[in-house]
C-alpha cells in the first residue's frame, strides 16, 4: 500500500491534514477510517484553521504514533516516557526537513519539494499542504521500519 499516495488521495477528497495522514494508516492502528477523521476532525490548519498551533500533519502523526503504541494504564511510567520519546522524534523529524512545526509559521514560509522529501517528488505534489501530508507520512513510515520487528 502507498501510504503518502493515500493521505495525499485523502487531502484532495477534502480532508484536513490531520485527517489525511491518520486516515492513510488505519489499517495498521485498527481504526476505521471515519473514526480517525472524526478523531482528527478539529487539528487540521493548527487546530480548529486558527494556523496558530501545530501543524495538521504533526498532529496526525502523533495519533497515529499514540494508536500504535497506546499509553494506556496511567501507572506504565515506561509506557508513557517511550510514547513521549517517539512524539518528539517524529516532531523533531519533521522539523529537520521543514524547519518549522507550527501551520502559520509553515504557511508564511513555504518550504518546497526538495531531496528530503522524495515521496512528494515522486507523487508530483506541488501544493504547500500536500507536501506536509506526503512529508509526514513518509516519516513516520520510516520510523516504523526502523523499529525492531
Amino acid at each position: 500500500m502507498d501510504r503518502c499516495a493515500a493521505a495525499y488521495a485523502y487531502h484532495k477528497q477534502g480532508y484536513n491534514c490531520a485527517q489525511s495522514v491518520a486516515g492513510a494508516f488505519a489499517d495498521l492502528t485498527g481504526t476505521a477510517p471515519e473514526q480517525l477523521m472524526a478523531a482528527m476532525g478539529g487539528f487540521g490548519g493548527g487546530v480548529g484553521g486558527s494556523h496558530e498551533e501545530l501543524c495538521g500533519a504533526v498532529s496526525g502523526g502523533v495519533l497515529v504514533l499514540s494508536l500504535l503504541h497506546p499509553h494506556t494504564d496511567g501507572e506504565d511510567r515506561a509506557g508513557k516516557v517511550r510514547l513521549y520519546a517517539q512524539a518528539k522524534e517524529f516532531r523533531r523529524r519533521f522539523q529537520e526537513v521543514f524547519g518549522l512545526t507550527r501551520c502559520g509559521d509553515l504557511l508564511r514560509a513555504r518550504p518546497g519539494v526538495t531531496e528530503r522529501n522524495p515521496a512528494s517528488q515522486r507523487l508530483g505534489v506541488t501544493a504547500h499542504c500536500d507536501n506536509m501530508i506526503v512529508t509526514a507520512v513518509e516519516i513516520l513510515e520510516q520510523m516504523l521500519q526502523e523499529e525492531p520487528a
